[in-house]
């Protein structure tokens, strides 16, 4: 830019402010960034090490009491139990020595994994992401693909906690939104619950309908043994069939399921995929004719904006470090990514023979719902 005049000067020094300004604002967002990121480690510690266990145990604990009761070194627990404290997730009483407690309101939070506020299965996910961003970034050198299984226990059990809370509480309020298909499943009938995972959303509909048969299909073969286990401690496992098989593979699904579904369920799972346009085909032919297929998937912009609203970006950068990796390790059809918005379900419904995809008026803090009839 040539300067001719004083106000020319005037918008250069106001650009050279401006942007001076938005590096300064940048600069500082990743600063913030840091310490909510380590404090999420911290939690997965405190629940992967049993400290929080063994504080809400105890009730009121020094340092000395946590070590004698974990069996860990009291000089790293004493950090930790500082930090947690300064984080504003522990309570503690000044007076030496230090005394330690979890506030009543955060107990649900830390410990009680059927809570609709547990939230330290975000921190398990994030621990599980983390653990695996060397293998992430190789993969871009190459075909991207990070198997599911190299996440993890600690992703497997994140998802885990984090969606099943709403499968306890609130599937039951989901499925109104279908009465059709719920008064057919009072008497009995078959529901297909695709990409069921460690088995907590199969267990909840096998409670909501107990004369219905349940079977839940996974690709991950150490979920689907958590979820016999976890059915058989929930005590339906009676009701209920778990087997690994790629939902794309119709051969396979008609192998496992004998005869149509009422009703097929797909929670936070067709954006992961592989080829999921094939996938929704492949659940299309096993739903009865008067069935209907729900499917719950992230609640993301109906269209792309840059930059995007917080959940948005909080997908967008699950996609890049653990979704779309792990959906490309799982074939060579096309991998879709976790950003999955309505046009996108529409159109793969349409050119699946599902007449109808409408979005239900389900509120839900992260994810939107469609049914999709045959």
């Amino acid at each position: 830019m040539s300067i001719n005049t004083l106000d020319d000067a005037d918008v250069l020094l106001e650009s050279v402010a401006s942007t001076q300004e938005k590096a300064a604002a940048l600069a500082q967002r990743l600063l913030e960034s840091v310490g909510p990121a380590l404090e999420l480690l911290t939690v997965e510690l405190g629940r992967r090490l049993g400290l929080y266990s063994a504080i809400d145990g105890a009730g009121i604990v020094t340092a000395p009491d946590v070590a004698r009761l974990t069996g860990y070194g009291e000089r790293q627990v004493r950090e930790w139990l500082d930090q947690q404290a300064v984080a504003g997730l522990l309570e503690v009483d000044l007076d030496s020595p230090r005394r330690y407690w979890i506030p009543r309101a955060h107990r649900a939070v830390l410990l009680d994994p059927t809570s609709p506020v547990h939230g330290a299965g975000l921190a398990s996910m994030f621990a599980g992401v983390a653990s695996t961003f060397d293998a992430v970034a190789e993969s871009f050198s190459d075909d991207g693909a990070v198997a599911f299984a190299r996440f993890g226990a600690p992703v497997r059990h994140g998802l885990e906690a984090i969606h099943r809370p709403g499968y306890t509480h609130a599937l039951a309020t989901w499925l109104e939104q279908l009465p059709d298909i719920t008064s057919r499943l009072e008497n009995g009938g078959v529901i297909l619950d695709a990409g069921c995972g460690t088995g907590w959303s199969t267990v909840a509909l096998a409670r909501r309908f107990p004369l219905a048969q349940v079977i839940g299909v996974d690709l991950d073969g150490a979920s689907i043994e958590e979820a016999r286990r976890n059915a058989a401690s929930a005590g339906v496992l009676d009701r209920v069939r778990f087997a690994r098989a790629d939902v794309g593979d119709q051969a396979r699904l008609r192998a496992v399921v004998d005869r149509p579904a009422d009703l097929v369920t797909v929670f936070l799972a067709l954006h992961d995929m592989s080829d999921p346009q094939r996938a929704l085909a492949s659940l299309a032919a096993m739903v009865a004719p008067d069935g209907a297929v729900l499917v719950g998937e992230a609640k993301v912009d109906d269209e792309f904006t840059a930059p995007g609203g917080p959940l948005d970006r909080m997908f967008s950068a699950f996609s890049v470090l653990h979704c779309l990796p792990a959906t490309l390790a799982e074939g060579t059809g096309p991998a879709h990514g976790a950003v999955l918005r309505a046009s996108t379900v529409v159109a793969w419904s349409a050119r699946a023979g599902l007449r109808r995809a409408a979005r239900l008026a389900i509120d839900h803090p992260t994810w939107s719902f469609y049914r999709l009839d045959p």
